[in-house]
């Protein structure tokens, strides 16, 4: 059975809980396809304590938006016949302070549009009741917003808006393939924050700023802070390699 999808507006209430007591805990956490945001990386590999290149070594997949045509990340999951989420035990998540903005947000599911005219982003949010979820019955009730605030969704949707505005730039100037050499670059600006800050590639073309220069050199520069000056530079290497200016 399909899914039903409700929209809802954010001040209107729905039933939801998901805990130990729930039937069906950690049913869902299995099978999926879960594209991962740069700002998921950005937080799995913080709470897990790793590198950006070895978090995406061992626990992801590499493939191209049939869309966009940018890199696409995506959590491997694990060969078991259960297809388990690699971060999913007994006890649930984990990884939970740092899960996913999908995650997070489900059963709730947002959209974003843009005014034409002012360029202002609008949301627009739907109840997703998947027939074996049993955390609508008797669950406890919330509206949108509470929602957001209490599984802290907030942040990601920023980021993830950023990333959403690269997209569709991508979409507008650049559409089709990338060469190889291109998708390389911005899956490593994007996702490999690590490596993004060492490499002297991204700080020798004139597309950076002496001011991102500088943050990236910093020493004590954060990981969000990096993630802020990387989508930057995608966005300038975007534009720069134009078919007209080329």
């Amino acid at each position: 059975m399909q899914p039903a999808v409700v929209p809802l507006e954010c001040h209107q209430t729905f039933r939801f809980t998901c805990a130990p007591h729930v039937t069906c805990f950690n049913a869902c956490c299995r099978n999926l396809n879960q594209a991962l945001t740069p700002y998921d990386v950005l937080c799995l590999k913080q709470v897990l304590k790793m590198s950006s290149g070895d978090f995406l070594d061992r626990y992801t997949v590499e493939s191209t938006g049939p869309g966009s045509g940018l890199p696409v990340v995506s959590l491997r999951f694990s060969d078991a016949d259960d297809l388990a989420c690699p971060f999913v035990t007994d006890a649930g998540c984990r990884v939970y302070a740092a899960r996913p903005a999908s995650c997070r947000t489900y059963p709730l599911a947002r959209g974003v549009s843009r005014d034409r005219e002012t360029g202002r982003l609008s949301e627009h949010w739907a109840l997703i009741r998947e027939p074996h979820c049993l955390g609508f019955k008797n669950g406890h009730r919330h509206t949108v917003n509470e929602w957001i605030d209490d599984q802290k969704i907030a942040a990601h949707n920023r980021m993830n808006d950023r990333m959403l505005e690269l997209i569709g730039l991508k979409n507008q100037r650049r559409p089709g393939p990338l060469m190889p050499s291109e998708t390389k670059r911005i899956y490593t600006a994007l996702y490999d924050l690590d490596a993004f800050r060492n490499d002297p590639f991204y700080r020798n073309r004139n597309l950076s700023t002496s001011a991102d220069n500088r943050t990236i050199d910093r020493s004590g520069t954060g990981d969000l802070d990096l993630l802020l000056v990387a989508m930057d530079w995608v966005r300038k290497y975007l534009l720069s390699f134009l078919p007209e200016q080329a």
